[in-house]
């Protein structure tokens, strides 16, 4: 099983800078792996091995991963766990970091909910016969053009933005939504889930629309977090890595319980 060196676990012991959280943990793993206590070829330890030894969230250490991914330092491999490619980055430097796409997620639960709130007392008919219709858009593009609908998406959540009258809050969605798509590790993130069926979800918009429309604060507060808690489950489970003692550890529980029950 890979260990984690020592000399890794000092995390909480460097001094504070401006560096993000993933940032500081993507750097202390490349380290590891120019040192050579991580080989190439060599798996990395767990994900929840790493967020133990760190003392931090596995979205967190997933962000770190993704990082060292666009570095092609590591590679990610399904069902296996995450192993080690080069000992560094083939251009001689570490790419360019921005907002995390967990981290970005984050600020926009806590930040969107309020919004939506203030948004319910204020929506006129109008924009929510707009956000009706940009709901019917991502409903049609999910079957066309998953892009076409992410980018509807967008604009329903800077629409309800809009309704709040209030310039910080507008300034501030689109701020995050920039974000979203200036990030090389939220644009990463954003191709692996795509890749694998996710899309926007209407249920989830509808419910949100609903709120609005019976000017509802604090159901909308709580429908457009629930939307983004639940965006945020989903691209955690779509980019899980299932690392081999996981799948080792079920089969090995499913022999001992055919086995207890053929007795």
């Amino acid at each position: 099983m890979p260990t984690i060196p020592s000399g890794d676990l000092q995390l909480k012991k460097m001094p504070a800078d401006t560096q993000r959280l993933y940032e500081r943990i993507a750097q202390k793993l490349a380290t590891g792996i120019a040192r050579g206590e991580y080989k190439v070829g060599q798996r990395l330890p767990s994900e929840r091995e790493l967020a133990q030894a760190f003392s931090v969230s596995r979205p967190t250490v997933r962000e770190a991963i993704i990082a060292l991914e666009l570095d092609r330092l590591v590679e990610v491999r399904v069902g296996s766990g995450v192993y080690v490619t080069n000992t560094e980055p083939p251009g001689g430097k570490a790419g360019a970091t921005d907002i995390g796409p967990f981290e970005l997620l984050e600020a926009r639960r806590s930040i969107e909910g309020e919004v939506c709130a203030l948004a319910a007392s204020r929506i006129d008919d109008s924009q929510l016969e707009e956000l009706a219709s940009l709901l019917n858009e991502m409903r049609n593009e999910n079957e066309h053009d998953v892009m076409a609908s992410e980018d509807a998406d967008r604009r329903f959540h800077e629409l309800i933005a809009a309704a709040t009258q209030n310039s910080g809050m507008i300034a501030v969605v689109k701020m995050l939504w920039d974000a979203r798509t200036r990030s090389p590790q939220s644009r990463s993130l954003s191709a692996k889930v795509r890749a694998t069926g996710v899309k926007p979800r209407i249920d989830e918009h509808t419910a949100i629309l609903k709120a609005l429309r019976q000017r509802d604060a604090d159901g909308a507060r709580a429908a457009m977090r629930e939307h983004l808690t639940r965006v945020i489950d989903a691209l955690l489970k779509a980019t899980e890595v299932q690392e081999l003692e996981r799948a080792r550890q079920q089969i090995a529980e499913q022999r001992k319980r055919y086995s207890l029950g053929s007795k």
